[in-house]
Formats: C-alpha cells, sequence, structure tokens
C-alpha cells in the first residue's frame, strides 16, 4: 500500500475472461474494482450464472485502507490451493477495493495442489497484468448550512482549498454539500466552524 495512507491502488474497470490452460483445464480470470461487499456478491452470483457449466468459481476480494478486510474462497478445490494464490497477487500488484475470480472449467486431469497454487496464482497475475491500475485519493463529505451574508467567506474557503462542490441548494438557507481529501477534513472543517454563522455537519 502507499505512504500516503490518502492513497490507495485499485484497477480502472473490470477485465474479464483472462485465460490460462494448464493439462486441459481452464482457468478464466476476472478482475472488478468494488466498493462493498454487496457489490461483491452480485458479481459473484452474475459469474456463477454465466459459467453454471464450471467445476469452481474461486476468489478473493480486499476492501478498505489502512484497516482492510479480506476473503479468500477456494469453492470446493483443495484447502488454500485457489483463493490464498489469488490473494497474493491482489497483495503483490498492493491494490484494494478489489475482487479478482478464476473459474475453472476440469480438463479430465488431476493438476495436484502444487499444479492448482500454480495455476489460480498465475490467472491471477495475468488477469492484473491485464487490469488499468489506477492511484485514487480517499475523500470525505462536509455539509454546510448558512444564511446569504456567509456566503462569501464560505466561497472564499473553497476556492483557497479547491474543494469541490458536490451539491447546493439556495432556499431560505444556503446547504452545500463538500468533497475533500480525508488528511485535509479536520483542518478545512476547522475553518468553516470558525465562521460562526454556519453550521457544519458530517
Amino acid at each position: 500500500m502507499e505512504k500516503n495512507q490518502d492513497i490507495y491502488k485499485t484497477i480502472k474497470t473490470a477485465t474479464t475472461g483472462v485465460l490460462f490452460k494448464d493439462r486441459n483445464s481452464k482457468f478464466l480470470g476476472y478482475a472488478y474494482p468494488v466498493q462493498q461487499e454487496t457489490d461483491i456478491k452480485q458479481l459473484l452470483d452474475t459469474l456463477r450464472t454465466e459459467h453454471s457449466g464450471a467445476n469452481h468459481v474461486c476468489y478473493a476480494w480486499q476492501l478498505g485502507v489502512g484497516e482492510t478486510s479480506y476473503r479468500v474462497n477456494d469453492d470446493g478445490e483443495p484447502s488454500h490451493s485457489a483463493g490464498t494464490p489469488i490473494y497474493g497477487q491482489i497483495q503483490a500488484f498492493e491494490l484494494t477495493n478489489i475482487l479478482v475470480a478464476v473459474v475453472r472449467y476440469f480438463g479430465g486431469t488431476k493438476l495436484g495442489v502444487g499444479g492448482l497454487v500454480s495455476a489460480y496464482r498465475t490467472t491471477a497475475q495475468m488477469t492484473l497484468t491485464e487490469s488499468k491500475v489506477v492511484r485514487k485519493k480517499l475523500m470525505a463529505t462536509l455539509f454546510l448550512e448558512f444564511e446569504y451574508v456567509s456566503m462569501n467567506k464560505v466561497m472564499r474557503i473553497v476556492k483557497k482549498h479547491s474543494l469541490r462542490v458536490v451539491s447546493q441548494t439556495m432556499d431560505m438557507k444556503c446547504k452545500i454539500c463538500l468533497s475533500l481529501p480525508k488528511s485535509d477534513f479536520q483542518k478545512i472543517k476547522g475553518k468553516f466552524e470558525a465562521i460562526q454563522e454556519v453550521l457544519v455537519k458530517e
């Protein structure tokens, strides 16, 4: 993982159907950028439906930055012969917020545990090599509510720190939702709280 805990590496878009063969067994690699476990379940359900004739759909995923959560699944293959080597490649590429799955169609010849480990690791590696890796910054959201008279003070801070306005409503009161780097959150929140007329909410 990056030294700056605000920056993390993931993949830009899904990579699908990367093929590796070993003794007539076919291994198809898939990698997806994900944000939460519900995304993962839906993707795996779709894969299993698309490959209903496959013998195994093995996978590994990791979510989070700093404090990460992960899971590996061998889907009936010998213990640690599939999910663990797939996860090893997620770690080798230093990625998070990612799901890597490998679909196996058995070719009639047993590969042995060592052969399986190599095949799943190689398929995951090939899949991630074909994926577009991107660096992303952890962002946080801040909500402001204030009277029109405070608009100039608020917008001065927004422009000075190049904050992104996610949404704004100008009714009886002004309401603005801002997106800002997580590492700057407390400092910038304090600047807005220093304006007496501004209500600040996370």
